[in-house]
């Protein structure tokens, strides 16, 4: 099939989102179909790139940094993907749009598709739905609210990467043609049978509602006899720096660490145990990636964490600091358990999250839909 993929955001951008679509892309071409990819381009990134059927545009529009994209960010990179968006169109016979993000994403999906009479289909990824991300795009999911409920109207499908997500989505447009679809990960990506050290991470980006606050707390008072590792940037940075030493703990802060790195891959791999306490999460990336990597895990009921770790961790309720702190004893004190709960982590991530799993649910969709 030939495939118009639009994400705004695209690695070295952004966060998971742009992995998935990354991950997504290259093994649709592996399957012998073909992909545009239309995204923005920032400083230092080839404009045009191609390896085998995965063409990749970048387009030249606002963009201050790596990580966080702000609103008339998106808005420029929606004037200027238009154009471009639209030739494509009509320059090759596609038989589909999947855009990734309601917002910017499927507004340009929408408008190629008014010009062109291609179906669409979008896949939600979290801060594009009403309600799930108090930090970001409140305002302009209050003011677009109109346009949101048209685009996913219009959308022959929209994917939902948990049910966490789809109830939510479904909250605001109750009869949205919706399909459950995880995020893929690339098995193998971090050795997960490397000894590990003494040693807790977390990997997120610094939004309050991630819950780092949480582990922080949970942390006071405690001696584990383990390193206290924190990956990621964000606005709630220096807040959680502050109170990390108004409790007098060891933590490191790294900061933002590309993915790639040696560093990222020596943290994940040696590292026990993993703690992602988040309040409101959709299907995170990093989890996947830590259960790759072997790594006991903490996170939360009630979110898309719970829904991607199931059994295979350590499930506390969100802001809940003493269950955190349990779990974080009974991992540090018990190393055979804790190496049992790894074990159960890259099993399930095996069985439910490889990419020739996730993309084989894709296709079909692509095949229902697709022209």
């Amino acid at each position: 099939m030939d495939i118009l993929k639009l994400c705004y955001e695209y690695p070295p951008l952004g966060g998971g989102g742009g992995h998935v679509v990354q991950g997504l892309s290259k093994h649709l071409v592996r399957q012998g179909h073909h992909v545009d990819l239309i995204t923005m381009d920032y400083k230092g990134l080839k404009r045009f790139e191609k390896t085998g059927t995965l063409f990749i545009h970048r387009i030249k529009c606002i963009r201050s940094g790596p990580i966080i994209c702000h609103p008339h960010e998106m808005l420029s990179y929606l004037l200027a993907a238009f154009p471009k968006a639209l030739m494509l169109s009509r320059k090759k016979q596609y038989d589909m749009i999947h855009a990734h993000f309601i917002f910017p994403d499927g507004i340009l999906a929408y408008l190629v598709s008014k010009f062109t009479g291609l179906p669409y289909i979008i896949t939600a990824h979290g801060s594009d739905v009403p309600g799930f991300n108090p930090d970001r795009f409140v305002n302009m999911h209050d003011v677009l609210a109109p346009v949101w409920k048209e685009i996913v109207r219009t959308s022959s499908r929209v994917i939902c990467l948990s049910h966490y997500l789809e109830s939510l989505l479904k909250n605001k447009m109750p009869l949205a043609s919706t399909t459950i679809i995880p995020n893929g990960f690339p098995i193998g990506r971090f050795r997960s049978g490397r000894s590990k050290l003494n040693r807790i991470l977390t990997v997120t980006r610094m939004f309050k509602r991630k819950g780092v606050q949480y582990f922080l707390n949970a942390l006071d008072g405690l001696n584990l006899n383990h390193e206290i590792h924190i990956v990621g940037d964000g606005p709630y940075l220096s807040e959680l720096k502050q109170l990390s030493k108004l409790l007098s703990l060891d933590v490191v802060f790294h900061g933002f660490i590309k993915n790639d790195s040696e560093q990222f891959t020596e943290l994940m791999e040696t590292s026990k145990i993993f703690v992602l306490p988040s309040d409101s999460d959709n299907f995170p990336i990093s989890l996947l990636e830590a259960m790759d990597a072997g790594m006991a895990i903490i996170t939360t009921r009630h979110t898309g964490c719970e829904e991607v770790v199931a059994n295979a961790g350590f499930l506390v309720e969100p802001g809940d600091v003493i269950a955190i702190r349990e779990a974080l004893v009974s991992l540090t004190e018990n190393p055979s358990l804790c190496r049992k709960s790894g074990e159960m982590a890259r099993k399930r991530l095996d069985e439910h999250f490889s990419w020739p799993i996730v993309a084989k649910q894709y296709i079909k969709i692509y095949e229902e839909i697709g022209r």
